[in-house]
């Protein structure tokens, strides 16, 4: 696993270091994009789920079940307002079996122009049989020095919803209300 964390981050410092940097999260005019053409960047950050509904109750992830993840994300933007990023997300779970995940998470992000986005993702949970959906929307604001690699910062609002189906288990279906905040390259 710690192998695969030195891959994934070698793999984002040389894209950002060699291509163009763009972010799924920021707003530009179209012609623009159009006459660069496809642009990489990415994002990092943290997210915490607030609220889950599941098997006809509601937790209150912060003092029931705390869990924090870390996303990291690729952006690929073309010359219209749709991205496609690709998110990794590690979760810690500090409730019950104290198990930390993996989330493989790739989606699109539709600009709706002033910073504003929305979007929507798969998930997969890696070693779990656990699988669903996000719908996403969120803000960005530019970083105001635009000499250094992080182009703005961010907050985004979820709404995961997971379908996890264990062998020798009972079937259940959850949906969380998480935030998520970063930087974006």
């Amino acid at each position: 696993m710690r192998r695969a964390w030195i891959v994934l981050a070698v793999l984002a410092t040389t894209l950002a270091g060699r291509a163009p940097q763009a972010q799924a999260q920021e707003s530009s005019a179209p012609q623009a994009q159009a006459k660069k053409g496809p642009t990489l960047g990415g994002h990092i950050g943290f997210v915490l789920p607030l609220v889950t509904h599941s098997g006809g109750q509601t937790i209150n992830n912060l003092t029931e079940q705390f869990a924090v993840g870390f996303p990291i994300g690729i952006t690929v933007k073309g010359s219209g307002r749709t991205a496609f990023d690709l998110e990794l997300v590690p979760q810690i779970n500090t409730a019950g079996q104290r198990l930390t995940t993996l989330t493989v998470h790739p989606g699109l992000i539709y600009s709706l122009g002033h910073g504003w986005a929305a979007g929507g993702r798969v998930a997969f949970v890696v070693d779990n049989a656990t699988w669903g959906f996000t719908p996403l929307v969120n803000k960005s604001w530019p970083i105001k020095h635009n000499n250094g690699l992080f182009k703005a910062y961010f907050v985004e609002a979820d709404l995961p919803v997971r379908f996890s189906r264990p062998v020798g288990a009972p079937a259940t279906n959850a949906v969380t209300f998480a935030m998520h905040a970063g930087v974006s390259f």
